[in-house]
């Protein structure tokens, strides 16, 4: 019988001829290696709690929130180094633990920056003034006399005293109150505003990052879970007898769900833990289990669809906002159009799926994860083991795609519910198949909408119907209708300046669990809401453009109180973030200027546009599409974004465009089917996510300059994208889509 040989996923490519250059780029990292050099004990003098300084001069700042790609673990360092004048060359990213005392580290909502900004610049500003302080107190002068320029504190007179040779100094002066604290203007930045290189991108790049699956520990264990195919779903019988007779399968353990909701728990399943990968899967692979039905194991996501499509078209639903007199004027108008839309769930399919390696011993659990919150992780784990937070160490690994699946910490509470059983550090990797098959789905989604028109074709009203599993749900089963906060993405908030509007919503249960995607709410609503006024346009004989700025009206900043209508700002107050119309017809219009819009095309080819506000940012995209033969292709995308002040112009350049990308792939692929409660789907083949061939040749994004508060960047680009390519099949053939995704209506 051959031996089962441990062998790293990197040495697996090399030997295979599968990486690029066939070289081994690197192995797996020690547990005790990994904290050294990624852990958050910064070695330093401690400044404050984000900066800490060496006296050889090396500054290390605190990265408290994770990095997936986006360069977060770049850009608010970039800050911090930019207000305490640190020389960026001499500047150390250590990446956070889970910790309370940073305040959020869930990286999701596009909030990294807008949220901490201020902050960062806050912590840089107030390292220099201690600095300066403790210079001033060696030379024996006045604090004013002191200055820090990249790297150095200055004297009036020309003395100068490097950071390092300060660093104890300042550790013992007093921190600054922040109100009390001189930031930079605009015009003394020096890293604010200018590309700065990811300081990941050559380990990314050479293969030496980190991610959670290269974690190991002395002793590590293997295990790998069989889990239930529908919500609620729970261990019936099982046999494990041919799994533990595998050679290397150490135990088949049962993983038990708790009762109530979803929420952050694990399914349940039956673990096979083995001393490798491959017997764990092989072990899972024979096992003999039978589940219990639950109310969701006849789930049919296509028949749902259809009753609550058919819920949103036959009668009202509860009023969510409401101004005039939307069925008078639509029983007088002299043209009505209505429309019903459908999106599908979607999952979050990141390129490395989910994995967590914990260890629990008398002192508590620590694990490795790549997780957007750790902090969630932290809680999740503590509650499962009964432990307190404080006794719960979550290190953050780099993370291969997280589009908000990672900020749900359920498998994280699997490997320490197994490492507590087993007593020893154990690895839970999800495969591809699970990741596709148990996820935080994205809701499914049936809107109806319905306008009236007067004779030159303005919209005099707009009636807005929409049924959507609620993220609610996952944490509370009654819970099946949208709140305000929810329409708050794109289809409650429409900035019409119609007379007579009202948006209403319909009960939709949930049979799945409901999480937030990149985007989350707005990419159904888009498509919907966006899609509409493409077809109010055509129906009233005009440019699609010149028909929304007519839709948006006059410049203002909206009020949606005295509709009824709680809006929800993604969490900032009204009054920083308007809702500007201003700002929303600039992107449009610096949109339509920078493409060829109005040319005259070749037969079978049309542009399509879509303008939306998502995260606080400005959003306009406009893509060309060519269709021949039942063959859509998408030829070009061109995104224009208003995100306010703009710290690393690289980074969202790639967040544009990377979100525009992952818009392509919900508009023209990404659809998860349910029959009899389970995912039908398991892997890339089925649900397939944008490659070579479906990428446009041409893709650009646009910046708009501003002096705004920094607003969110990952997720506004994705929303416009679906509306604006369907828009753009209709200018080409006529034919207007209406559902998603476009693979089901034409070969892409």
């Amino acid at each position: 019988m051959n031996p089962v040989v441990r062998l790293s996923r990197r040495r697996f490519l090399a030997l295979t001829g599968v990486s690029a250059s066939g070289l081994l780029l690197g192995g797996l990292v020690s547990g005790e290696s990994y904290a050294a050099t990624h852990g958050s004990e910064a070695s330093g003098q401690r400044l404050n709690l984000f900066v800490s300084l060496l006296e050889d001069g090396t500054v290390e700042i605190i990265a408290h929130r994770s990095e997936m790609g986006t360069g977060i673990r770049t850009s608010l360092p970039q800050v911090v180094a930019d207000e305490m004048e640190a020389d960026w060359a001499r500047v150390k990213v250590v990446q956070a633990l889970g910790d309370a005392a940073y305040g959020s580290q869930n990286t999701d909502g596009s909030r990294s920056i807008r949220n901490f900004y201020t902050t960062m610049r806050q912590m840089g500003a107030a390292a220099k003034q201690m600095l300066e302080a403790a210079a001033a107190e060696r030379w024996g002068v006045p604090l004013e006399q002191c200055r820090a320029e990249q790297h150095r504190v200055l004297h009036s007179d020309g003395r100068a005293l490097g950071f390092g040779e300060l660093a104890a100094a300042a550790a013992q002066q007093e921190v600054p109150d922040p109100a009390a604290l001189t930031l930079k203007s605009r015009e003394q930045f020096r890293y604010i505003g200018r590309d700065v290189p990811m300081v990941d991108l050559h380990d990314i790049t050479t293969g030496k990052a980190v991610y959670g699956a290269d974690v190991t520990l002395p002793d590590m264990v293997y295990a790998s879970i069989e889990r239930t195919p529908h919500l609620g779903g729970r261990i019936a019988s099982y046999d494990g007898t041919a799994a533990r007779k595998v050679r290397g399968v150490l135990d088949v353990v049962e993983l038990k769900a708790p009762e109530g909701a979803p929420g952050f728990n694990n399914v349940e399943g039956l673990a096979v833990i083995a001393r490798n990968t491959w017997s764990a899967l092989k072990g899972r692979k024979a096992l003999q289990v039978k589940w219990t039905p639950s109310e969701h194991s006849e789930h049919n996501s296509e028949a749902y669809l259809d009753a609550l499509q058919e819920k949103v078209r036959s009668g009202p639903g509860q009023v969510a906002r409401e101004r005039g007199d939307v069925d008078a004027a639509l029983a007088t108008a002299g043209k009505v159009i209505e429309a019903g839309y459908r999106t599908p769930y979607l999952a979050h399919a990141p390129m490395e799926p989910p994995v967590t390696i914990a260890v629990v011993r008398g002192e508590g659990c620590e694990l490795w994860a790549p997780t957007q919150n750790p902090q969630a992780t932290q809680a999740a784990v503590a509650a499962a083991l009964g432990l307190d937070k404080a006794m719960v160490k979550v290190h953050v690994t780099l993370l291969g795609g997280g589009f908000g699946r990672k900020s749900k910490p359920d498998f994280s509470v699997e490997a320490a519910r197994l490492a507590a059983h087993v007593g020893k550090p154990v690895q839970v990797a999800w495969t591809r198949g699970d990741d596709i098959r148990h996820d935080y789905y994205h809701s499914c989604s049936a809107m109806f909408l319905r306008a009236a028109l007067d004779e030159e074709g303005n919209t005099t009203a707009w009636l807005a119907r929409q049924a959507t599993p609620p993220i609610g749900s996952t944490f509370d089963t009654s819970v099946n209708l949208m709140e305000d906060g929810d329409l708050s993405q794109t289809f409650g908030s429409v900035p019409f300046a119609v007379p007579n509007l009202r948006v209403e919503s319909h009960e939709a249960p949930a049979h799945t669990r409901i999480g937030w995607l990149r985007s989350v709410y707005n990419i159904p609503f888009a498509f919907g809401v966006c899609s509409f006024v493409d077809e109010l346009a055509h129906a009233a004989g005009r440019d699609p453009a010149e028909y929304w700025e007519a839709m948006i009206g006059e410049d203002r900043h909206l009020d949606f109180a005295p509709e009824g209508f709680e809006f929800s700002n993604y969490g900032r107050p009204i009054a920083e973030y308007p809702y500007d119309t201003a700002r929303l017809k600039n992107v449009l219009r610096t949109l339509v200027a920078n493409i060829p819009w109005g040319e005259k095309l070749p037969a079978g080819q049309g542009w399509g546009l879509a303008v939306t506000r998502s995260f606080l940012s400005y959003v306009a995209v406009a893509s060309k599409v060519s269709v021949a033969d039942g063959k859509l292709q998408v030829l070009e995308m061109h995104g224009v974004i208003d995100a306010g002040t703009v710290v690393n112009p690289d980074r969202v350049q790639a967040q544009m465009e990377g979100g525009m990308i992952f818009g392509l792939s919900v508009a023209l692929l990404g659809q998860i089917d349910f029959e009899g409660g389970a995912v039908k789907q398991s892997n890339y083949h089925d649900y397939p996510v944008a490659r070579i061939q479906h990428t446009p040749k041409t893709i650009r994004s646009h910046i708009v300059p501003s002096e705004a508060l920094p607003a969110g960047v990952g997720e506004p680009g994705v929303p416009p994208v679906a509306p604006s390519i369907a828009n753009a099949v209709f200018a080409a053939t006529g034919k207007r889509i209406r559902e998603l995704p476009l693979s089901q209506h034409f070969s892409v």
